[in-house]
């Protein structure tokens, strides 16, 4: 006997049925960019290796931005080079028409960090840069996971564009700022970042924001025994103004950090010092905190200048501003991750962990490879500044940290330059890519996702206008 169902359950059974038939073939397409990454793994750890090879600072990543800028090419991408005034700053673009889905890529290095890709500690060249926040890895998975996209769009399964873009300097001036201001990113309906850490987690936290700007007093010279009531001592007015700022200390939100370096702070002792110079950096939870903390700042500068009887000039150089988050990417991205399951370490890879773990006195934990449940934003961040911020206030950005070194090393130090030179950060790379992969494909086959992360991202800047940290004019390019 036949069942006759009314009309409206009848359209219901229908649609159900074919979103079932819909996400299937998703399922199906995200084991195919899976399958893909995996084809081209050999290839994608190869350029990531040369990139720590490589290990370049921020704006002279010329080797590195060409290594990827040129795979990507013979892949059958796109490729405009020089970017916003960066000669290392890229875009490798394939397809056509909407949604245009962007995936950023980091590739610079932090000075002083060499290290063999070892569990103790030991210099490949002494003074030379390392990779010790992974950036290697980084900009390579980012890559790998545009690559595995193109490769279906090339096989007529996905429609759309994709657009890797290659960013510089994310540890110094902010590479995406600039990048930000020339309106690189405008076209994009949607955007994603990874970042290596030591945990595997859907980014639902954000950053701090941070300004970066230098204090400059200007006095007058003397004979420091013979005649210092004729000097003007600069060297003064900055001890005054770093008295100040720690004073503060006490009277700030407990989310606020201050950090400071002293530059010049005069040449010879019996010279009453006419110039002097610190570099300084304030963070605070929201791009608001930071613009309040350095109109503070302004004036701790001016009362150390009239106590000294002393010039004071504030020059802002950079920051950024903190990540918008967007929860309903968010989940997609979760998704993907609880789909993959945990980064499959080896024992041996364990063992390396364990062995650093023991070198920087942390208790030998090991790697963390599996996938951290879901958890509530956190009023305030940890600590921590990135230009992916800046780039999150004018697209949607989703975001994930994979594992790629032990359990509570420190970073920005030898056990993060080791393990992203070796296995523990191949794995790491491999996961990234296959999670930003899969969530793509989520983006091109699925309409209704995209909608709700631009209607959560319109929400939350309402009545927002962005304007970046950085001054006018170009990007401020090492000499060479």
């Amino acid at each position: 006997m036949r069942n006759h169902l009314p009309k409206a359950a009848a359209a219901l059974a229908g649609l159900l049925v074919a979103s079932q038939l819909a996400a299937g073939a998703s399922v199906k397409k995200k084991e195919e960019v899976v399958a893909s990454i995996e084809r081209h793994k050999a290839e994608i750890i190869a350029l990531s290796d040369q990139v720590w090879d490589f290990a370049e600072t921020a704006l002279l990543e010329v080797r590195s931005a060409e290594a990827l800028a040129a795979y990507a090419e013979k892949q059958g991408f796109q490729v405009e080079r020089g970017l916003a005034g960066m000669p290392t700053a890229f875009v490798a673009s394939y397809g056509e028409g909407r949604p245009v889905i962007g995936i950023l890529g980091e590739y610079d290095a932090l000075p002083g960090l060499s290290q063999k890709a070892q569990a103790t500690k030991e210099v490949l060249e002494a003074g030379a840069p390392g990779h010790g926040c992974g950036h290697n890895l980084l900009g390579t998975a980012a890559l790998g996971a545009a690559l595995a996209v193109k490769d279906l769009m090339a096989a007529g399964k996905l429609k759309g564009t994709i657009k890797f873009y290659g960013t510089p300097a994310e540890e110094a001036v902010g590479g995406k700022i600039y990048m930000v201001r020339d309106g690189v990113f405008k076209d994009l309906d949607v955007c994603l970042n990874w970042h290596p850490g030591d945990k595997t987690q859907v980014a639902v936290d954000s950053s701090q924001a941070i300004i970066d700007f230098i204090v400059e007093f200007s006095g007058r010279t003397a004979h420091a025994a013979a005649d210092p009531w004729n000097g003007r001592s600069a060297v003064a007015a900055l001890e005054f103004f770093t008295t100040g700022l720690n004073r503060m200390r006490e009277f700030v939100r407990p989310t606020v950090r201050m950090h400071y370096s002293i530059v010049q702070g005069g040449d010879v002792p019996n010279v009453v010092p006419a110039y002097a110079k610190l570099w300084c950096w304030l963070r605070d939870s929201k791009g608001a905190g930071v613009e309040h903390l350095l109109a503070r700042v302004r004036k701790i500068a001016e009362g150390a200048a009239l106590m000294a009887e002393a010039g004071a000039k504030i020059t802002v150089q950079g920051g950024d501003w903190e990540t918008l988050v967007n929860m309903a990417g968010a989940k997609a991205v979760f998704a993907n991750m609880e789909w993959l399951g945990p980064v499959p370490f080896t024992a041996e890879e364990q063992e390396f962990a364990k062995e650093i773990q023991r070198a920087t006195g942390v208790e030998p934990k090991g790697l963390d490879g599996k996938v951290q449940p879901w958890a509530a934003p956190k009023p305030d961040p940890e600590g921590g500044s990135t230009d992916v911020g800046d780039v999150s206030w004018v697209v949607p950005m989703l975001g994930l940290s994979v594992t790629t070194a032990p359990l509570d090393a420190p970073w920005h130090a030898w056990p993060t330059v080791a393990c992203s030179g070796m296995s523990i950060g191949h794995k790491g790379l491999v996961y990234a890519a296959k999670v930003l992969a899969a969530t793509m494909v989520d983006l091109y086959e699925d309409a209704k996702t995209v909608q709700a992360i631009q209607a959560e991202f319109k929400e939350k800047t309402k009545g927002i206008v962005y304007k970046p940290f950085i001054p006018d004019g170009p990007p401020p390019l090492p000499k060479r």
